[in-house]
């Protein structure tokens, strides 16, 4: 039996995690990763994640399925962690092959849970019944949303912990228990809706239980008991590249509550995700982009209202891949990004969209907090508290135009590398890529060992 705490095997592995609010490009540091590795592993989140790559000049949107898959003829593994709408994985499966590329490697944790049409009925009802009692409390003013993208993916972790009516991937493939669960289910949930909704119409389970069982039918090659497949694979010395989905403060534990996604976004969430212990772990990747947006509800001390913030909108193309909605934008907050690290144990930062803030004037960066009980370079991983801080900036040097052109470091001009040295000295944390451009060549790498 391999030694399990060997130090060869503890080298086997990266982690590629977001240390902001998300959509920092992850997947373009996956996909530029993935060569070196031999499976992908995705171990949070569901379809509300949403990972753009640029391959060729094309550009392949990913939600449910690891960037890794367009590693050709390597593993792509959406772990246990997961919950899958598997409607929505069939979708997103047959576009990419119509495109040609490969999906045959994809495997799917039998233990991974299912998202059904009553989880994103929920899911949607509960916001709007949160809007409206917000609304009505405070006089029609402030946010009641927590903000979801009304997959379904809360209702459906909650449905795991409940476990009584919860389906997991490896139940799909037996009809008598999706009809047991999703009949029980409905049952609970018709009973539970009906209150949130004087419009809500009863489910039907017969019909969300055929198309689960279809969906099992499709699907039933690819699922399988992830957790042995991955430690087979360490033991026969392969490295593995760990994908998370959202971002660490959008994590349930250690983001900005209520205003969080359902799930650990953080590496912390590999062991559980995974089945695969942090202990193998030898590179953990902490992407960040330049600036900071956020989609949804929440507090985002950096938010720009301005015609600059505008300008990096649209310059940044910040829209989300999921939903569409246009992200708040904001100056880069040094300070939560310097939490995040220290939260995932970065070992190395990925800094995207740096070409975004050519010709900005002066950027800022945010450097401490001025809060009620006075200044704190410390975060707050509070979403009432972190709504009443005021940014405190450093001003940077105007970055030069053409970082497009750039294709090693060194080739980046004078104040692009202030910018990013300025990063380093207070993160405490090499920035190991740099990111000026959406293609794989505009990923400029320096001392990832």
């Amino acid at each position: 039996m391999p030694d399990q705490g060997s130090g060869r095997q503890s080298q086997q592995c990266t982690a590629v995690v977001g240390l902001q609010w998300g959509d920092e490009g992850k997947g373009k540091v996956v996909d530029l990763l993935a060569d070196a590795h031999d499976a992908t592993v995705r171990y949070n989140g569901g379809a509300n994640a949403g990972h753009s790559v640029v391959v060729g000049g094309e550009r392949y949107a990913l939600h449910l399925i690891p960037s890794g898959i367009l590693a050709k003829g390597k593993p792509a593994v959406v772990g246990n962690g997961v919950v899958v709408d598997p409607e929505k994985l069939l979708e997103e499966r047959a576009g990419l092959q119509k495109r040609g590329v490969d999906v045959s490697g994809l495997v799917i944790s039998d233990r991974a849970h299912v998202v059904l049409d009553y989880h994103k009925i929920e899911d949607g009802l509960r916001e709007d019944m949160l809007n409206a009692a917000r609304a009505e409390s405070s006089g029609g003013s402030g946010p009641g949303q927590i903000g979801t993208t009304r997959r379904g993916i809360g209702p459906a972790y909650a449905d795991k912990v409940n476990r009584a009516t919860a389906l997991r991937m490896g139940d799909l493939v037996r009809p008598e228990v999706v009809r047991e669960r999703v009949t029980l289910a409905c049952r609970l949930k018709n009973a539970m809706l009906s209150g949130l909704s004087s419009s809500f119409a009863p489910l039907d389970a017969d019909a969300i239980a055929d198309r689960a069982i279809r969906a099992g039918e499709l699907l039933g090659p690819s699922i399988r008991d992830t957790t042995y497949l991955l430690h087979d694979m360490l033991a026969q010395g392969k490295r593995l590249l760990f994908e998370g989905a959202n971002a660490t403060l959008l994590d349930v534990d250690h983001g900005t509550y209520p205003f969080v996604t359902s799930s650990s976004c953080s590496v912390s969430g590999i062991g559980p995700g995974t089945g695969v212990p942090p202990n193998r772990l030898a590179r953990i990747i902490g992407v960040a982009k330049a600036y900071s947006t956020r989609v949804g509800s929440g507090p985002m001390p950096t938010e720009l209202f301005d015609a600059v913030g505008e300008g990096i909108r649209q310059r940044g193309r910040e829209f989300g891949t999921t939903t569409g909605r246009p992200r708040r934008v904001g100056w880069l907050d040094l300070v939560a990004v310097r939490y995040s690290a220290m939260i995932n144990g970065a070992t190395g930062i990925a800094l995207t969209l740096l070409d975004v803030l050519s010709g900005v004037d002066r950027p800022r960066v945010c450097v401490a907090y001025r809060t009620p009980e006075g200044q704190t370079d410390r975060f707050i991983p509070d979403g009432s508290r972190l709504g009443l801080v005021e940014p405190q900036y450093k001003e940077l040097p105007t970055i030069e135009p053409g970082l497009t052109e750039c294709r090693q470091f060194d080739d980046l001009p004078a104040n692009a590398r202030r910018y990013v040295a300025y990063v380093e000295e207070f993160v405490g944390v090499p920035v190991v890529i740099v990111g000026v451009g959406p293609g794989r060549e505009q990923s400029l790498v320096r001392n990832l060992a």
